[in-house]
């Protein structure tokens, strides 16, 4: 399998650049490579323009031949109890983290004509899920399994997909729906595997849930900054497109404290009780 970093350089510009890692199959070399595409950022070295047009080319998101994807019910669940059931947990984690890198760039390279500080966001979280990328995938090797030994499934993917032609309805239902989510799972998942005795893991839940609270805050940054520049009044613009995407519906228990942290207002967070 050739992958694009044998064949090409990284383009110089930001959005083609990100388009570019998305297109790279191999986990590591493209965690590697946004890690330093958000470095050259920093220093500088990288230009932006916000306001072309990228067609959308084909084989994206770039990803490797394993994990097999199957149906979300279908993926293998293991007693916690066992090494291999905690290896289980932590690929199901290391893949909703791959995906996650993927659906960063994707919001980076997707959407022309947003302010600079947009795309300087979501490059940061790029970076930051290719460390909890890297982070899980090294402590599953001292499992001796590897992230594609288990199955996974696709569903956060699905929903950039209906959403690509809206970077409204993308804030909407990814970052403060499908990625909010896990604000709610890691506290119960960290308690599992503290339990299990797996103190590194879950060293690596706390580092995930502390900048996914940012993660989502800055969903909800980019969410309310698009109502007010179309004149929508947010709450029941969000219930609108949930209806129209076909959104899952959310299911608690909730983590109030890392959803409030991360934004959602008193009126949201009311609604979840109902």
């Amino acid at each position: 399998m050739t992958s694009p970093t044998t064949e090409h350089s990284m383009p110089s510009e930001l959005r083609q650049a990100a388009l570019f890692w998305l297109a790279e199959r191999n986990p590591a070399a493209k965690a590697a490579g946004v890690t330093a595409l958000r470095e050259a950022w920093l220093q500088g070295g990288i230009a932006l323009i916000a306001d072309a047009s990228i067609p959308a080319p084909s084989g994206i998101p770039g990803r490797p031949e394993r994990p097999e994807l199957v149906p979300p019910l279908a993926v293998e669940r293991r007693s916690m109890a066992t090494i291999e059931g905690r290896a289980a947990l932590l690929h199901a984690l290391a893949h909703i983290e791959f995906n996650a890198i993927n659906l960063a760039l994707d919001a980076v390279w997707r959407f022309p004509g947003m302010p600079q500080e947009y795309y300087a966001d979501w490059l940061k979280v790029a970076a930051e899920e290719a460390l909890h990328f890297s982070l899980l995938d090294a402590h599953l090797r001292t499992l001796a399994h590897a992230y594609g030994d288990f199955s996974a499934h696709n569903s956060l993917w699905d929903m950039a997909q209906k959403t690509a032609e809206d970077v409204l309805a993308r804030m909407a239902l990814v970052p403060r729906t499908l990625e909010a989510r896990g604000l709610d799972a890691s506290p119960p998942v960290r308690a599992k595997l503290a339990q299990a005795g797996d103190v590194t893991a879950a060293g690596i839940i706390d580092i995930i849930l502390r900048d996914e609270i940012g993660h989502v805050a800055i969903g909800n940054r980019w969410y309310g900054w698009l109502c007010r520049e179309r004149g929508l009044e947010p709450v029941a613009t969000y219930a609108e497109l949930a209806q129209r995407y076909r959104a899952p519906t959310l299911r608690g228990p909730f983590n109030l404290e890392a959803r409030r942290a991360a934004g959602f207002t008193e009126l949201e967070l009311a609604q979840l009780k109902c």
